[in-house]
Parts: C-alpha cells; sequence; structure tokens
C-alpha cells in the first residue's frame, strides 16, 4: 500500500515506491467501475516534464483510522485496468493522442 500527499501544484501526487523512493505523478483522473474507484495517473521526470508512455492505474481505498487519507493500490487484473482505461480514453478522447 501507497499513502500519498497531494500537493496544490499542477495536481502532482506523490507516492513512495517499493524502495521508499518518492516519485511524482501528474493526477489525470478518477474512474469509477463498479462501484470502486481508480485513479489514473502520469509518471513525471526529475524535471517535473511528463514522460511519455504508459499511465498508472491503482485503486482508491480508504485507509482503517478516521482520517482523510486514502491508500493507493496496484491493479493485477488486466480486465479491470483495461476496462479503466477504456473509460479513460473514451473521456479524454479529445484531449490526448493514445497510441495503441
Amino acid at each position: 500500500m501507497e499513502n500519498f500527499e497531494e500537493e496544490d501544484l499542477d495536481n502532482i501526487v506523490i507516492l513512495n515506491d517499493e524502495e521508499g523512493n518518492e516519485v511524482k505523478f501528474e493526477f489525470l483522473d478518477l474512474v469509477d467501475l463498479d462501484n470502486e474507484e481508480y485513479v489514473v495517473l502520469l509518471p513525471v521526470t526529475e524535471e517535473g516534464e511528463e514522460e511519455e508512455g504508459e499511465v498508472v492505474i491503482l485503486k482508491v481505498e480508504d485507509t482503517d483510522d478516521d482520517s482523510e487519507e486514502e491508500s493507493y493500490v496496484s491493479v493485477e487484473d488486466e480486465d479491470v485496468l483495461n476496462r479503466v482505461f477504456e473509460i479513460f480514453k473514451e473521456k479524454f478522447k479529445d484531449d490526448f493522442d493514445f497510441v495503441d
């Protein structure tokens, strides 16, 4: 599980990877699927530029405590990932050039 803190600047989300390193992502969208929420994130390079390539899709889970924090967990199910990505592509087909 990865906890996040969100900055107000440019929708940047900072996550910690498995080694505890901070990784920056640009928040692109929140997708609802089967009563679950998934975030679509785009990796950002050290220079603060967006990387071309794949987006990251993570499932949103509430933490056990009463705080406002959420956790993002990886999704192993390829079918779920594809369905979330199809919803995202349809919503943003005019904003991004998608390459299959």
